[in-house]
């Protein structure tokens, strides 16, 4: 389980989080919502330790991150897959090879890291591209491989930063698609950090909105989506003014 107590952080004089509390349930997805600079990835670089709270904590499987040793710390990230919002690739190894960058930190036998390999690019239907370079790939592709290392590593957690930005619709649904059928296989508890409200609907099981760096309102889909809170339904009103153009 991932809880998060009273978390705040500030970058110069810019406060980013504040008091933030949540808890992410078990085997389900949850989405983090909310406008621009709210702090929803913030949110995530804490889990994994890439950010310490300035107050506040974050409690992972009842380890509090910021608390953790170098080596404690490399064994929790083991333990979850992070999706970057531009999959964050290393564009002079083949897809092969990025996929099986963290199990070969983990120091697999070659059969084990092949077999995981395989199994992680048929999940997000690229089986046959493994020799292709980043650089050949479309934007869609791209994030594919970068979840299809996230699972590799057979995650407790998946964390998905932006997965759907700059993505058209028809990629957008597969992307949808794959993040569902992610949790599915894998069993994985994941958290979705998105503006795109279809997307959210879509993947979530709950949806935590966010406004100046607190959770305003978390609850299932279908009670934000009827939420009451009028900052959340200027948000859901503008996002669907968007989708149809301005002819909503």
């Amino acid at each position: 389980m991932i809880r998060f107590e009273g978390l705040a952080k500030r970058f110069g004089e810019r406060r980013v989080l504040e008091d933030f509390s949540l808890t992410i349930p078990e085997g389900q997805t949850t989405v983090l919502m909310g406008y621009s600079g709210t702090g929803k990835s913030v949110v995530l670089k804490h889990i994994v330790g890439l950010l310490e709270p300035d107050a506040g904590r974050v409690e992972v499987d009842g380890l509090v991150v910021h608390e953790l040793d170098y080596d404690e710390l490399m064994q929790l990230r083991g333990r979850i897959g992070y999706v970057f919002q531009f999959a964050a690739l290393f564009d002079s190894l083949t897809v092969t090879e990025n996929v099986s960058l963290g199990l070969r930190r983990q120091r697999l036998d070659r059969e084990v890291i092949a077999e995981r390999v395989a199994e992680s690019l048929r999940l997000v239907e690229l089986s046959d591209a493994g020799d292709r370079m980043p650089a050949e790939l479309s934007g869609g592709m791209r994030k594919r491989v970068g979840i299809a290392r996230a699972i590799a590593l057979r995650p407790r957690y998946i964390l998905y930063d932006e997965p759907t930005t700059g993505l058209d619709p028809v990629t957008t649904a597969a992307m949808n698609d794959l993040m569902i059928r992610a949790r599915r296989e894998l069993g994985a508890t994941s958290v979705v950090v998105t503006h795109d409200l279809s997307s959210a609907f879509t993947v979530a099981d709950r949806i935590a909105f966010l406004d100046q760096g607190r959770v305003r309102q978390a609850g299932t889909a279908r009670e934000i989506r009827a939420s009451a809170d009028p900052l959340i339904r200027e948000f859901i009103a503008g996002f669907l003014d968007h989708e149809s153009g301005g002819h909503a």
